[in-house]
């Protein structure tokens, strides 16, 4: 039995809704530029989404005061996604969102003010909890059956997207909004320059020369629905989810296992748990990070499951940026849209394989090859490695 995909929201730095993310990515558009925090000089390359908090609250009409844009990203995904559901007494609905920074991009302000002295409003650090955006999309779209918050680094997205699934083939909720949410912040971009992987230069996923990754923002939810619901709803099949998986490998706090070790055990689980054959999968959307560490050990993951038959594989992170929770939603909602168009993405300043697997990914757009299924990875600090796969069939 599969879940269902009925609807899905993003906002990224190459768009903002499903369309506009769509149409850089057939265009091969990277969202990644200089980009400098407010006040600030300093550039640095990062996947910011192109929209002004001002611009954010006037188009979601919130007169919250404290409101961080994490929230305000994912409360947008999350409008788009959930669309026109109604609610019905018979219908139970849920809401799992997943972030890494929560409302931290308020806090720094609060905190600038406190050092400096100023009015430091401490009713600011309100949003600053993790928890924050999901109680503020859940209140906006008055989900109250289910609500939960998930942090998991950069796999939180995808395990929100497997707790959803879980819960619906269990039977406790009928339709659930899954997905997640991060800003970009001082202390994330400060943080991964401390352990010297944050390339200045435009990241360069799986290539021999990579430094490491662009951070960016953004927000992705989907919405699954089972059979129930989708009478009530209505609502249309976009794709199927099929297969998921967890492993915690527990090798490093921030380095992924050069053996490949959880990152081989989830795609493994995942692709077993669909039913559907190795040699079905056309598209592997990779985790991909431009990092030394994690591209040389998925290449070797993917050579542990596939052999020398690995099918076409690039990283969408070359578009977006890594958007940490965010991310794992984000290349959900790419994946699924690769499967509604056909579609196989570019992994953007690709130039030389990583010696010591060979591995090349796609180049160049691919729109020749039917694409009926989708692997998509999502591998977090501390081990915490899951894989999702994605279909046109139940």
């Amino acid at each position: 039995m599969s879940v269902r995909i009925t609807g899905i929201g993003i906002v990224s730095a190459i768009g903002l809704g499903v369309q506009e993310n769509l149409l850089a990515l057939k265009e091969s558009r990277t969202g990644i530029m200089p980009f400098s925090f407010p006040d600030e000089d300093k550039m640095f390359m990062a996947g910011a989404v192109k929209a002004t908090n001002p611009v954010l609250k006037k188009e979601l009409q919130t007169k919250s005061q404290y409101i961080s844009r994490t929230t305000l990203l994912g409360l947008k995904a999350a409008r788009e996604a959930y669309g026109s559901a109604k609610h019905h007494d018979q219908i139970r609905t849920g809401i799992i969102s997943a972030t890494s920074v929560g409302g931290m991009d308020l806090s720094e302000q609060f905190y600038q003010a406190y050092l400096n002295g100023t009015d430091a409003d401490f009713a600011m650090l309100k949003a600053h909890d993790s928890g924050s955006t999901t109680e503020h999309i859940a209140a906006e779209l008055r989900i109250s059956g289910y609500m939960n918050t998930l942090s998991t680094a950069c796999s939180s997205g995808a395990n929100a997207i497997m707790l959803g699934a879980r819960l619906l083939m269990q039977g406790k909720l009928d339709r659930v909004l899954v997905g997640g949410a991060d800003a970009l912040t001082n202390f994330t971009v400060n943080g991964f320059r401390s352990l010297m992987i944050y390339d200045e230069q435009w990241c360069r996923p799986f290539d021999a020369s990579r430094e490491g990754l662009n951070l960016g923002e953004g927000a992705a939810f989907l919405l699954l629905e089972n059979e129930k619901s989708i009478r009530f709803s209505g609502n249309k099949t976009l794709a199927f989810l099929n297969g998921w998986a967890n492993a915690a490998d527990a090798y490093h706090q921030t380095a992924s296992s050069p053996e490949g070790k959880g990152a081989t055990l989830a795609m493994q689980k995942a692709i077993e748990k669909s039913g559907i054959s190795l040699s079905q999968i056309s598209y592997i959307n990779a985790h991909g990070t431009g990092t030394k560490n994690n591209d040389l050990s998925e290449s070797v993951a993917l050579i542990n499951v596939f052999g020398d038959q690995v099918p076409a594989f690039s990283s969408t992170k070359s578009f977006t940026g890594h958007t940490l929770a965010a991310a794992g939603a984000i290349e959900a909602i790419f994946s699924v849209l690769a499967i509604q168009n056909q579609l196989i993405y570019p992994n953007i300043h690709f130039r030389t394989p990583i010696m010591e697997t060979g591995l090349e990914p796609v180049t160049i757009m691919q729109t020749e090859k039917p694409v009926h299924a989708v692997l998509s990875n999502s591998f977090g600090f501390g081990g915490n490695n899951s894989s999702l796969v994605f279909s046109d069939h139940a």
